[in-house]
């Protein structure tokens, strides 16, 4: 029996997620990023964010998925994003997991309440403790732009997320040329 299955006997799919859609104003939060620091989503208006939801610290998909992350993730911020992973482990485990793992990117931990974020987000796994494999990209006005459930024995990959980050990075070049254009016609009629 291979680990997925392993894991997917653990976790069995809970049914359809209510994830929050793209359009949805993304719910602030504030965590543990450290047993002494936090991280708010705030913190990163003005950027786009990917965040990516997960079930555990050491599950044998979890690993996987945060280490290719970790691999790109300057393929993430050359599309002006940031990114950060959340699961319901406390934040004591994520330090040895996010040592372990050699990561670059922050590990909140979505300890207490349990879930409280996963909830708002509309991944939480009430059955299970734990939240789903979700993923959100929040554009830099705080909304989310892209969202993501995977089964949960699945990787889900960075295909999608790298996709709606290019999409934003495009619709953002696209305001910039016509905010430029707007500016030049008021010139060109100021001189008139």
């Amino acid at each position: 029996m291979t680990n997925e299955t392993k894991y997917n006997q653990m976790y069995p799919r809970s049914g359809r997620s209510a994830a929050l859609s793209p359009g949805t104003t993304a719910p602030d939060f504030t965590l543990q990023s450290t047993p002494d620091q936090t991280v708010s989503l705030s913190d990163f208006r003005g950027q786009p964010i990917v965040l990516v939801f997960y079930p555990a610290d050491w599950s044998p998909v979890c690993g996987d998925q945060v280490t290719l992350y970790n691999e790109i993730l300057p393929e993430f911020q050359s599309l002006g994003a940031e990114l950060v992973g959340i699961s319901v482990d406390g934040a004591w485990c994520h330090a040895a997991f996010s040592r372990d793992r050699k990561l670059h990117f922050p590990l909140l931990a979505d300890f207490e309440p349990k879930g409280e974020v996963a909830r708002l987000y509309g991944v939480y796994r009430q059955g299970d403790g734990v939240s789903e494999r979700a993923l959100f990209v929040v554009d830099a006005e705080g909304n989310i732009h892209w969202s993501h459930v995977s089964p949960i024995g699945v990787n889900p990959g960075a295909a999608g997320i790298l996709a709606a980050l290019e999409d934003l990075q495009e619709k953002k070049q696209q305001n910039q040329g016509e905010q430029k254009k707007g500016e030049k016609q008021e010139k060109e009629e100021a001189v008139k």
